[in-house]
């Protein structure tokens, strides 16, 4: 048994928040540049070269990406072999999360009540997704979700009957309906299967992929390929403004489901997608 002190989650946390926010993954900036070596609408390609140099005045200057530092989604892969020690183990991320948007001046996007609609002022709290698997040791991953593309995520039961071709045809509306609002060039997470609940975490924890690492499974890979393809043929473009590029990446996850179903869910990410892992 491993002994970790609560303080060391927050302290990470809040190193990850501040990273996220601050540095986009590499498979994110070679996907912008792969995308302007080919987008064909001017527009477009002006567009893709200003999220690239965004991106390096915001590496430069360690300050965030995007205004919109997003709500904070927490994932971590808990090791049984871990005894957490010194607190609460939730309480520990929150305290990391409020401690890295105060450190990185981050904007603070999050209201308590989501009716009375006040701001907590902290970005707390965070939504936490906990797995215990085998090991000692704590996999944490911080992704900022902003309010842009969170908004256009959708999902649906569809009949079992309508399969591949009723699937493609809810991505694609939903990729359609949401336009140029979600801040494209896109990663798209699609969920099929599962409960509806379930549809819709590993919709989103699909975004988590590398951009260009296919589904491990070949007809879901091809789905996936085929999916992109459709997705970059609606002209939609980055940021709306026309061209091949709406999407950089699709990626698909799927779970078992009860017979009579056959859910389906798109989780859509705007260009800045953000995210950051460590180890404890």
């Amino acid at each position: 048994m491993r002994e970790i002190h609560v303080n060391q989650i927050t302290d990470t946390v809040a190193q990850l928040c501040i990273d996220a926010c601050h540095k986009l993954p590499e498979s994110v900036i070679q996907g912008f540049h792969k995308a302007a070596e080919k987008e064909i609408s001017p527009l477009g390609k002006s567009v893709l070269i200003k999220l690239i140099e965004n991106d390096r005045i915001a590496r430069e200057n360690d300050v965030p990406y995007c205004h919109d530092t997003g709500l904070t989604i927490v994932y971590a892969s808990v090791g049984q072999d871990v005894h957490i020690v010194g607190g609460n183990f939730q309480d520990a991320i929150h305290a990391g999360v409020r401690k890295g948007y105060a450190e990185g001046y981050m904007r603070k996007s999050v209201v308590g009540d989501p009716l009375l609609r006040v701001n907590t002022n902290d970005n707390t709290p965070a939504v936490i997704h906990t797995e215990i698997v085998p090991g000692s040791s704590i996999e944490l991953t911080v992704l900022p979700k902003g309010g842009g593309s969170e908004n256009w995520s959708t999902m649906k039961f569809l009949l079992p009957g309508e399969g591949v071709a009723g699937v493609k045809k809810f991505v694609l509306d939903a990729i359609k309906a949401a336009g140029g609002s979600a801040c494209p060039p896109l990663t798209v997470g699609v969920g099929i299967g599962g409960s509806f609940d379930k549809v819709t975490e590993i919709a989103k924890k699909a975004i988590l992929r590398d951009i260009g690492v296919h589904h491990k499974d070949a007809h879901i890979a091809q789905l996936e390929a085929e999916l992109l393809e459709e997705i970059n043929k609606t002209g939609i473009g980055p940021q709306g403004y026309g061209g091949v590029s709406t999407a950089l990446w699709c990626a698909v996850e799927t779970y078992a489901c009860h017979i009579t179903a056959l859910p389906v869910a798109v989780n859509i990410q705007c260009h800045a997608a953000r995210r950051k892992s460590a180890t404890i």
